[in-house]
């Protein structure tokens, strides 16, 4: 028991560590991409579902979303305001910047662990895309919910066509994000729980 939990105590570890190491290198965890910073980070927090299951996948996935936040803060976008609070004034943006971020690895983790009893493999697949949909679907649906006008116009958007810019970005970006993330998530955790 004691080994299993500094196991876990040291996988913990090494996906915080990976999370930081991808948001300080320039490129890999925040890829610029117009107005909008697309992300490799769901990576880890998929995996660390999956591997280690749903509450700790949460964990790693608040730490993607308190990076977002600082991120968004120290170097803003124009649309930096729906992740930081302290450039919107609004604790709506912190909403933004972390729940999503942390249901990635919860959605992941729990769609593993019900489906793994069937098969392991389609368990994994399903819980990886799910995961990064999750992320999204809820980070697009909270910016058009919450600050769709402020939006968009700051992408240079009239309102009106805001609601399909980014149903268009789900079904291009998220999507394409998605399917890789699940690629490299389900090669990882093959090897991790393996390990584990």
């Amino acid at each position: 028991m004691n080994k299993q939990k500094t196991k876990n105590l040291a996988f913990m570890s090494l996906f915080i560590a990976i999370e930081i190491l991808m948001v300080m290198v320039p490129f890999l965890g925040f890829i610029p991409v117009g107005p909008l910073r697309a992300t490799t980070l769901h990576i880890p927090v998929i995996i660390a579902g999956i591997v280690l299951g749903k509450e700790k996948g949460a964990g790693i996935g608040l730490v993607f979303g308190l990076s977002s936040l600082i991120m968004n803060t120290i170097q803003p976008t124009v649309t930096s305001f729906v992740f930081s609070p302290f450039i919107s004034g609004s604790i709506l943006s912190a909403v933004i910047a972390i729940v999503p971020r942390v249901l990635i690895g919860y959605v992941a983790g729990l769609i593993y662990e019900l489906l793994k009893g069937k098969n392991e493999t389609i368990a994994m697949i399903v819980g990886s895309f799910l995961g990064a949909m999750t992320n999204t679907i809820l980070v697009l649906g909270g910016i058009y919910v919450i600050f769709g006008s402020q939006y968009a116009s700051a992408i240079g958007q009239d309102f009106s066509a805001l609601l399909p810019y980014l149903l268009g970005i789900i079904t291009t970006n998220g999507i394409v994000e998605a399917i890789v993330g699940t690629i490299i998530a389900v090669m990882v955790s093959r090897i991790l729980i393996k390990m584990n």
